[in-house]
């Protein structure tokens, strides 16, 4: 006979959250900026090589830049891609991602904690957190908060700590391969919810092509010792009723 709580799920203690082309369609915004840079120098980074901008720590990607032919010290190189970046998105201004406020608000109604985690530094992310609802997320996490950005856990580490739960009772959401090994190196379940760069069938727990339609029976995690993102259970989530919500701090 099989064990019934080998099947039981529940709601993640937190849902963890990525930004930058996840909540906001914003990744185009660093890329054209870093695009721009290496104009300016009369150069053009070769196809696709900017794919790699996605999800970084911004130092990171700042020496990416560098690599590609940007010109100056690195804090130079970084100072100038958050500016033109900043630029371009009060200038585009901010497109949401499908169905990325519809799950927010569902999962922040029903009390469901929730955190920001991002490689933006946090002037760019409050821009962003100014046009949704105030206190949306309990915690939020920027990249200048940090020692080691994406890939690297701490930012994910640093949110669930701040929130007061365990990362493996958690579900990460995230668009890019960087931002997944970050939250998987974090103990977190994965939602990947590709946008600018594909991913692997492999880089998360669940691949949505969005986020459009999800609810609180999406996000519902094995109890007992399969644990969350259970890399040899690609359904580790499993849709049904939704109860045992967590009251948030």
């Amino acid at each position: 006979m099989s064990n019934p709580r080998a099947h039981a799920r529940r709601l993640p203690a937190a849902v963890l959250w990525d930004m930058d082309g996840t909540i906001v369609d914003t990744e185009r915004h660093w890329i054209a900026a870093a695009e721009r840079m290496l104009a300016e120098t009369g150069l053009a980074a070769p196809e696709n090589a900017l794919g790699r901008l996605v999800g970084l720590a911004l130092p990171d990607g700042a020496r990416v830049i560098h690599e590609l032919g940007g010109t100056g010290s690195g804090d130079a190189l970084l100072d100038r891609w958050i500016e033109l970046a900043t630029a371009r998105t009060r200038t585009e201004g901010i497109t949401w991602r499908p169905g990325a406020r519809s799950l927010l608000r569902t999962l922040s109604n029903a009390r469901v904690p929730l955190a920001l985690v991002t490689m933006s530094y946090r002037d760019y992310a409050d821009e962003i957190l100014a046009a949704l609802p105030s206190g949306t997320f309990d915690v939020t996490v920027t990249g200048d908060e940090v020692a080691h950005g994406k890939p690297s856990p701490d930012a994910y580490l640093r949110a669930a700590e701040l929130l007061g739960v365990d990362p493996a009772d958690c579900v990460a959401i995230e668009d890019s391969p960087v931002g997944l090994a970050a939250a998987r190196a974090a103990g977190a379940a994965t939602v990947g919810v590709p946008h600018d760069v594909p991913l692997a069938e492999d880089a998360a727990d669940l691949l949505w092509p969005s986020l459009r339609g999800r609810g609180l029976h999406d996000l519902r995690i094995p109890l007992g010792e399969e644990g969350a993102g259970n890399e040899e259970s690609p359904t580790a989530f499993a849709t049904g009723d939704s109860h045992n919500v967590r009251p948030k701090a």
